[in-house]
């Protein structure tokens, strides 16, 4: 059998983010900002493959974060989601974004093997460790105060998962988190395994992430910083005998001139920011959260506005194409893009800075 499509070659990977979300990844209020519908996700899903882009990940949410448009307060659910347009495409890797929290080991393990026959072996896992507490009083959980407890739990969960796709006999489980009698992975993933994402800040999610995962998932505030932070990740992974890839997140505003792409960003993310949502964004993160670096604040809250806190590529197919080089120059083995409108601004991104990035040999 063939790798799985993101494990194969090395071309700096491209994705999407957040469109199974209520306005993707742009707390703003204009009128054009995405409609996470069924029929938008497949259509983009479609295009995105005839277009060779290698993946798409979605945001599992349970309530939004308010202000005036309720940013993510409507979200399709990430494993039925994958499974439809897994079904759908023929090339691209999708994942499913699942908290361990809210969702048991052997039902995941099932449903991912299940998603891969589907997709034929390019199904995917993002865990999530937690970090959102409103969304765990939704659902009557508590979230640990310690990191440590977090990411205790999301590794036994995990091995429990690992055991259901490597056991060929049924088994007992009698761990500290997790009880289970006689159980088995009846089907497994076509590998075995599937690629595992974890988007990690503090270190105790570093070590969760460099131990289980075949890419961390990490905000690109400052590339310098960013730099030396993939070096020390890759390091922390190679002294496990592991090698982990690192992605981050961007969002794209390209359009003919860069006038016309600054005046964009400023209407979206200046103009019409919805500002309730964008606090209550960097309020949460920052209180629950370590993926991104507290002295940057109010960069970042800027950021949030304008793409949920992606690296900015704002400007001509040129400038979009260097900021994209730019990234992989950093260290950083692909990113994943979003747009207002994903299917109305993906198009001209297809048509004109594909070729570039094509011909700097990147892809």
């Amino acid at each position: 059998m063939t790798q799985h499509p993101m494990l194969s070659g090395d071309r700096f990977r491209l994705g999407t983010f957040s469109t199974n979300c209520s306005s993707g990844m742009t707390p703003t209020k204009v009128p054009e900002r995405w409609v996470n519908s069924w029929d938008n996700n497949l259509k983009l899903a479609q295009m995105l493959d005839e277009a060779g882009i290698d993946f798409m990940l979605p945001i599992a949410r349970w309530i939004g974060y308010g202000g005036e448009t309720d940013f993510h307060g409507g979200v399709l659910e990430t494993m039925t989601w994958a499974a439809g347009l897994l079904a759908a495409t023929k090339n691209i890797a999708v994942f499913a974004t699942i908290h361990t929290a809210a969702n048991h080991p052997v039902v995941v393990a099932k449903q991912m093997a299940t998603i891969d026959q589907i997709g034929h072996g390019r199904a995917g896992l993002n865990i999530v460790a937690g970090w959102n507490k409103p969304e765990y009083e939704a659902l009557g959980l508590t979230l640990p105060d310690d990191h440590e407890t977090r990411y205790g739990y999301a590794q036994e969960w995990f091995d429990l998962i690992r055991k259901l796709w490597t056991s060929d006999e049924h088994f007992d489980w009698d761990g500290k988190y997790f009880k289970a009698a006689k159980v088995k992975g009846d089907p497994k993933p076509m590998r075995g395994t599937v690629p595992i994402i974890n988007a990690a800040g503090s270190p105790q999610g570093r070590e969760f992430a460099t131990d289980n995962a075949n890419f961390l998932f990490t905000p690109a505030i400052d590339l310098d910083r960013s730099k030396a932070e993939i070096l020390e990740l890759k390091a922390q992974a190679k002294a496990k005998g592991r090698d982990v890839k690192v992605l981050t997140f961007s969002h794209v505003i390209c359009r003919p001139t860069e006038a016309e792409a600054k005046a964009y960003a400023d209407y979206t993310a200046v103009q019409n920011a919805d500002t309730d949502a964008v606090d209550n964004l960097v309020r949460l993160q920052f209180a629950h959260a370590h993926s991104f670096p507290h002295d940057l604040l109010a960069q970042i809250k800027h950021l949030f506005a304008l793409g949920h806190g992606g690296f900015p590529l704002i400007g001509t197919p040129d400038q979009v194409a260097d900021g994209i080089l730019k990234l992989h120059a950093t260290g950083f083995a692909g990113t994943t893009l979003s747009f207002v409108d994903y299917i109305e601004e993906f198009p001209y991104f297809r048509d004109n800075v594909l070729p570039k990035l094509a011909a700097a040999g990147i892809r």
